[in-house]
């Protein structure tokens, strides 16, 4: 599985379609508009994941190919990934401020990625934690002021107890949006410094059952 990020909660992964296949199946998850300050580079994708409708997470017009497109809570397979949506809220006052937002939870390659979207809880509940399960790879917003911020997201971890973390959503070179850096989140995890990487490549092989391991990575994008 190859994982890339592109700014925001924007991700593209590509996974094969089964263990045997040699087919591959790209998701893309939360393409942002040129508002942010960030240029996206149409991506073709077989499966788009809209986790609100909010301009920088639902650029839909920015990708092409014949995406499945999924933007809600509920059960799916598509090309024979599994994927479940789970409702959650953009906010720490059950949706008053900013709406509603889905978490999505993805299997594939004998692995589930978890993608937290912009959730504003400060914490997860009792049937929201019973619906993720398990864990192997988590993507999780630390950016704070419209999501939670990178205290809360260790307290988010800590729930939800993953194998590995990729931090998204927080303030990158080029974004117009108000945003906290990672410093604060990688503070909180006990980490001094982590080195941003161009891609993530991972198989289930390679994911470490010793505590949770955090990769940033490196967005893959241009200032407008």
């Amino acid at each position: 599985m190859d994982i890339k990020w592109y700014g925001q909660s924007c991700f593209r992964i590509t996974a094969k379609r089964g263990e045997k296949s040699r087919n591959k199946v790209t998701i893309l998850i939360d393409p942002f508009d040129q508002s942010t300050g960030l240029k996206f580079y149409k991506e073709n994708a077989d499966i788009l994941l809209i986790t609100h409708d909010h301009k920088d997470h639902s650029n839909i017009e920015a990708v092409g190919g014949r995406a499945f497109l999924i933007d809600g809570p509920g059960e799916y397979e598509v090309e024979n990934i599994f994927i479940q949506g789970i409702f959650s809220y953009h906010d720490n006052k059950k949706g008053e401020e900013r709406g509603a937002n889905t978490i999505y939870v993805m299997e594939a390659e004998g692995m589930k990625v978890c993608h937290l979207g912009d959730l504003g809880q400060k914490e997860l509940t009792d049937s929201q934690l019973k619906e993720i399960g398990e864990v192997d790879i988590l993507m999780i917003p630390v950016g704070g002021v419209y999501t939670i911020d990178g205290k809360e997201a260790s307290k988010i971890i800590s729930q939800i107890e993953p194998k590995l973390i990729i931090p998204m959503h927080y303030k990158i070179p080029g974004l117009k949006i108000d945003l906290e850096g990672p410093e604060d989140f990688l503070k909180a995890m006990g980490v001094k410094e982590k080195k941003a990487t161009e891609k993530l490549t991972i198989s289930k092989s390679n994911i470490s059952e010793d505590g949770a391991d955090i990769v940033p990575l490196k967005a893959q994008t241009k200032n407008s």
